[in-house]
């Protein structure tokens, strides 16, 4: 029994790794997009991408951390429970999420010009009618990877992320490049970009239908054996559908957070700029669209918990018909450590580098001290993330729903009082507090829930490892300039080498330290995703120790 549980556990960590690698291809492959895109069409034509996006990444994250997780929840527990009716929630699934997203598709095409009237710009009606379409391939994607997620297979999501984003991200330079150029407003090239949304999704459908195919017959969803085994299942449709009305939506609901809070900015921050009187309306754009540049790196430094929250669903599921509770104790204790570790580090890395990593990105660094608000989101956004993932997975669906409710509402309420006093510097301030109080709700509910302590023995030492980087990386700022007798950022292709010898210097110092005072235990290192490098660092200090006593 002990074999199998950690047999299931390194499988469990192997597809946290899968979809890690995969979180960073596609990652890098949005800034690749992002970059271009931006230094081509300027902070305006960003800015007019980023009013519309929130409704693409809506529906995006439905597709991959959404519904997939709910379903990959169902089919575990009827696995485990030995219940054999997976196929019936794949069925069911699908024709409500088709019902639903076909309505929805409609509103938001039919209601595109009302909504641009509401952000305070008509002329975004043409982006939100093509963004509109991405809609629809919500259902047959959702039930697909849920069902692949189910079994543990996480191959075929990672592989559909990475060909949806490649796709996407060479139809938006092409047609981005191409309208632009041929003398198009920046709305319809901003159309053109939002295209790569369909595009994307053809293909990441194309390649889960590829992998179905592959399945043996015994595997694949059959329509007739399905249909048949309707009448006498003992699982209840009706169950089926609430389970993904209310569970699903809730667990949507807390992957959305970050869409949710941007989908505030892009109906309140432009026209509060406006209304306060100290911007035109380009100068509201150029600022709206330089406060966007935020969105990538905060995604990019919440790629580990994102990776790890899409595997905790099913794993605590399993654990809870089990019940064994001092299994998910262990898991959640540990995975929430992972969580501060790389969410602190992300984030203080990110502000000790702010300045050179916008003008790499970004042309120049105009906003930076916005974007070093925003980057304190990044922590707090993987402890979100991944204790949203573990109330799930242990049932409590609702709370976290209620926690971003409450945290969306705050940011609504902030940006109103922040806005015409303090521009996007109040926006930003806003977005953190909203984090950090969801983050209190999620936290206190998991430690009232388990009756443990989350936080006690390594926060010390994590923010000694995070001190030590940011002043390590600062020293390192001020050496490059005054060797090279520079000022500023000094030159783009400057800015791009301090930041990426940054990047590995100080991740090398956070994680020498980590590692060094014994954050996580040999065994802990074993079970994590590269874990036995990192105990290359101990390896050598034994060494040493036992030399010495030798002597």
């Amino acid at each position: 029994m002990e074999n199998t549980r950690e047999s299931i556990e390194k499988q469990i960590w192997k597809s946290a790794l899968i979809l890690t690698i995969a979180g960073i291809i596609t990652k890098i492959l949005s800034a690749a997009y992002r970059i271009p895109f931006q230094n081509i069409a300027g902070d305006i034509g960003f800015y007019i991408y980023q009013q519309v996006y929130p409704f693409y990444g809506i529906a995006l994250i439905l597709a991959t951390y959404g519904f997939p997780v709910i379903i990959s929840k169902l089919i575990a527990e009827q696995i485990e429970e030995k219940k054999g009716e997976p196929f019936k929630v794949l069925l069911v699934a699908f024709v409500f999420l088709s019902l639903f997203f076909i309505g929805l598709f409609l509103i938001l095409y039919t209601g595109s010009e009302k909504i641009s009237y509401l952000m305070g710009d008509r002329e975004l009606s043409i982006p939100l009618k093509v963004v509109s379409f991405s809609l629809l391939f919500v259902p047959i994607l959702s039930v697909l990877r849920g069902y692949f997620q189910g079994r543990n297979n996480m191959t075929p999501t990672a592989m559909s992320q990475i060909g949806e984003q490649s796709i996407r991200v060479t139809t938006i330079r092409v047609f981005t490049y191409f309208l632009l150029t041929n003398g198009y407003s920046s709305y319809i090239g901003g159309a053109g970009a939002v295209f790569g949304s369909i595009t994307g999704g053809f293909c990441a459908v194309i390649i889960l239908l590829y992998f179905w195919t592959k399945m043996g017959k015994s595997q694949k969803f059959s329509f007739s054996f399905s249909l048949k085994g309707l009448k006498g299942s003992n699982t209840n449709s009706l169950s089926i559908v609430k389970a993904i009305t209310v569970q699903g939506f809730t667990i949507c609901i807390s992957s959305l957070f970050l869409i949710l809070l941007q989908l505030v900015d892009a109906m309140t921050l432009y026209s509060g700029l406006i209304s306060s009187g100290d911007f035109s309306l380009t100068e509201a754009k150029v600022a709206k669209g330089i406060f966007d540049r935020g969105q990538p790196l905060i995604q990019l430094g919440t790629v580990v918990a994102t990776s790890l929250s899409l595997t905790l669903v099913p794993l605590i599921s399993s654990a809870k018909v089990r019940n064994d509770f001092a299994y998910i104790k262990k898991q959640v204790q540990l995975s929430i450590r992972v969580s501060v570790i790389v969410g602190l580090g992300a984030a203080l890395g990110l502000i000790a580098i702010i300045k050179p990593t916008n003008y790499m990105l970004f042309t120049n660094t105009h906003g930076s001290f916005v974007l070093a608000i925003l980057a304190i989101t990044i922590l707090f956004s993987s402890i979100v993330m991944t204790s949203a993932a573990i109330l799930q997975g242990l049932g409590k669906t609702l709370a976290p729903a209620y926690f971003v409710i409450i945290g969306v509402v705050c940011k609504i309420i902030l940006n109103y009082l922040f806005i015409p006093y303090f521009g996007t510097v109040g926006a930003a301030l806003a977005t953190v507090a909203a984090y950090l109080l969801t983050t209190i709700f999620h936290v206190r509910a998991l430690m009232k829930l388990l009756h443990v302590s989350l936080f006690l023995g390594y926060t010390k030492k994590a923010l000694l490892a995070g001190g030590c980087m940011v002043l390590a990386l600062y020293s390192y700022g001020v050496f490059l300039h005054e060797l090279f007798q520079l000022t500023e950022a000094g030159s783009r292709m400057f800015a791009t080498f301090q930041s990426l010898s940054a990047v590995m210097m100080g991740g090398f110092i956070y994680i020498l330290i980590v590692v060094k005072t014994k954050v996580f235990t040999e065994d802990e290192l074993s079970s994590l995703p590269f874990g036995s490098k990192l105990q290359f660092f101990k390896r050598k200090n034994r060494k040493k120790h036992f030399s010495l006593k030798e002597e």
